[in-house]
């Protein structure tokens, strides 16, 4: 290979038109750091592949045992060789479901103040503590909710709800006010997924062209309805997967989780009621898991929320993904 085809070199093209500029010739370091990120890219793919891969392998005894009834069944006995996660899978989805119904309004509030409404002095400054929540422990959570959130549950919220507004009378809020419940790691999963729905939700809005508020606001609409009518509609998808996102985030928690969940093998409606997870399930048992059958079933736990958080983040990225092309193309 001659030095010349090395190194870069500018053609001047004219045919009639504007002139073109066309590089030919590519320098070695080109090739290798092509050849080097693209091996880096493949490697990520390739480490999910092998983590699910070892994952199923561990647990495939208790999904070839079992069969359908591990993911219906409620079950729990190491002693006997009986497992079923049932109560794991419905607790965790419940306490993500009831963070998703507390964070959403207000990450979408704060959202739409920051790219809407602040001055651009503020906008930063709040942005940037917004985003600070993510950077907290998970478990300076837990620690936080059981000094500070467990007895506010306990004394005075959990008796207000259920005695004072009558709302004892529904299975939801029934049952003693132990703290520790659905409800208190619903809370606290609300306050860690705030600022990934709020982020993303921001980012989409931003990225809404401007002609669509100037049409709007050009038709008579007040600046609110222009917002409500015209900016949330055309951002729905984004906002929905930066929702979905913070719903991977919540389903995958752990040590908060495990901290005020209270950690009990059973399914019961009342939020008041201490349950399970299966991210507080393997942090509770998998040290103690002392035969073969019980770290297999912990295993298989293990998979089925790698699977759920999987296609929830796909189904998420999907979203913004596309609501930032339609954006791009908008703007074309």
């Amino acid at each position: 290979m001659s030095e010349s085809s090395l190194v870069p070199t500018l053609e001047v093209v004219e045919n009639g038109e504007p002139t073109v500029f066309r590089i030919h010739g590519r320098h070695v370091g080109d090739g290798i750091y092509q050849g080097a990120i693209t091996f880096f890219a493949v490697c990520i793919p390739l480490l999910v592949a092998l983590i699910a891969v070892e994952i199923a392998i561990a647990g495939w005894p208790t999904f070839r045992h079992f069969g359908l009834s591990f993911l219906t069944s409620s079950d729990w006995d190491p002693v006997k060789k009986r497992f079923g996660a049932a109560p794991a899978i419905y607790g965790t989805l419940v306490s993500s479901a009831i963070a998703l119904l507390l964070a959403t309004p207000l990450a979408l509030g704060v959202s739409v103040f920051l790219s809407e409404f602040a001055p651009h002095w503020l906008r930063q400054p709040v942005g940037f503590l917004v985003d600070l929540l993510a950077a907290i422990p998970s478990v300076v959570y837990g620690l936080w909710g059981i000094f500070v959130l467990l007895p506010l549950l306990r004394d005075p919220v959990m008796p207000f709800l259920r005695d004072t507004l009558g709302l004892g009378n529904t299975p939801f809020f029934s049952g003693p006010a132990y703290g520790p419940s659905m409800l208190a790691a619903g809370i606290i999963l609300a306050i860690m997924v705030l600022p990934y729905i709020a982020s993303v939700s921001r980012e989409v809005l931003l990225a809404v062209p401007r002609a669509q508020r100037e049409a709007a606001m050009a038709l008579g609409a007040t600046r609110w309805e222009a917002i409500w009518r015209a900016v949330l509609p055309y951002a729905k998808s984004g906002i929905i997967g930066g929702v979905i996102l913070g719903l991977g985030r919540a389903l995958g928690e752990t040590m908060a989780v495990t901290m005020l969940i209270g950690n009990r093998q059973e399914i019961s409606a009342s939020l008041f009621a201490p349950g399970y997870t299966m991210a507080s399930l393997i942090a509770n048992e998998f040290s103690e898991a002392s035969s073969d059958a019980h770290l297999s079933a912990l295993m298989a736990v293990g998979f089925t929320l790698f699977v759920i958080t999987i296609v929830v983040n796909a189904i998420a990225r999907w979203l913004v993904w596309r609501v930032s092309r339609s954006a791009s193309g908008q703007a074309a």
